[in-house]
């Protein structure tokens, strides 16, 4: 069998990815499913009981099935950039990291080495090769709903190659009751939590806990300037939180910034929050290898985001600029800007 027709499934133990499986092996492809050991914390992402379920999943599809320990490597480019990005007052997005440097680079070359040429995962979006271009795309998924192309922009030209993503077409009932007719014991289980080596959502205890540190109170100051009360550490709070601030005022006001120096949190009316214009790094285009005049597109800087019009420059070889037609609330540093043709993704970068 040749390397074209072998896939390396990856395994989280949800539903998705079992249906994906059951789908790369109705397609023809000799396959493997592999789970990843991340986090080792109980009821995290890829725990113990994921990998017995993927295990399970594999087996009844009579498809071998290994563990790739991946904790070190995920602790260096996706738990301490975590923790670092709070300390200096950004906002970080762990899931475009995991996908980034764990799914579409170390799982990936970890196929490669065996032989495997594709890698299949269970994410909702859709692969396209363009002929005129001569370029792979990336595009939304057919169900909005559950659209994940936003933490997919970082795929290059060899790994959207080289990539299968069967659910594409699908929606999340569709897979849910395919899984069900297949006889799945997971197809009802629940998805992933938005960061799933923090279950319980505390991620400043978790930091806390992690790091061995306490993070000193300091002031609220307001727009006028006035000291408006303490704050219970700056990494407790992010761009354009109102809720939890623990401040009795005659009027809603808003984390407008962080003075790290000063170890204030800046608050604000709704209004000081819309800015726009914003400058990204860390850039991965898709739609071509550069862009030589100003492009038309959509933009989203965060993920449930609806995307806006807007102008993007490339400043630089790792430097854009995307000016949005209308002012947008909160654009949070450390999160990521996507950028969209249509449904095609045209690339994005980290908001700087």
């Amino acid at each position: 069998m040749t390397q074209a027709n072998r896939a390396l499934v990856a395994m989280s133990g949800g539903v998705d990815s079992a249906v994906t499986a059951h789908l790369v092996r109705a397609r023809g492809y000799e396959a493997i499913g592999v789970t990843m050991r991340l986090a080792r914390q109980e009821n995290a992402c890829c725990s113990e009981q994921d990998i017995g379920d993927a295990a399970a999943i594999a087996a009844s599809l009579g498809m071998a099935h290994e563990v790739s320990d991946l904790s070190a490597l995920f602790e260096e480019k996706v738990i301490l950039p975590f923790i670092e990005a709070y300390e200096n007052g950004r906002t970080p997005n762990p899931c475009v990291a995991c996908n980034r440097y764990l799914k579409f680079e170390a799982l990936y070359r970890y196929g490669r080495a065996r032989g495997y040429d594709v890698i299949a995962t269970g994410h909702y979006a859709r692969i396209r090769y363009d002929e005129e271009s001569g370029r792979y795309l990336l595009l939304r998924a057919a169900d909005p709903q559950k659209d994940q192309s936003y933490v997919l922009y970082n795929l290059t030209q060899d790994q959207l190659a080289h990539m299968l993503f069967p659910l594409g077409e699908l929606t999340k009932t569709e897979v849910r009751q395919m899984a069900a007719a297949l006889g799945f014991p997971n197809a009802e289980k629940h998805d992933s939590q938005d960061i799933c080596f923090v279950p319980d959502g505390d991620y400043a205890a978790f930091i806390e806990q992690r790091t061995g540190k306490t993070y000193p109170p300091g002031d609220f100051v307001g727009p006028d300037g006035r000291v408006l009360g303490q704050h219970r550490g700056i990494i407790r709070y992010t761009l354009g939180q109102r809720k939890g601030l623990g401040l009795a005022l005659p009027a809603p006001l808003y984390v407008c910034g962080l003075d790290l120096q000063e170890n204030r949190v800046l608050l604000g009316e709704e209004r000081d929050l819309y800015k726009r214009t914003l400058l990204a790094h860390d850039l991965n285009l898709i739609t071509a290898a550069r862009w030589d005049q100003p492009q038309r597109l959509s933009a989203r800087v965060r993920y449930r985001q609806k995307e806006q019009p807007a102008t993007v420059r490339l400043i630089d070889t790792d430097t854009l600029q995307v000016e949005f037609d209308e002012p947008q609330r909160a654009i949070t540093r450390g999160q990521a800007v996507v950028l969209y043709d249509g449904d095609i993704v045209a690339g994005g970068g980290v908001i700087a």
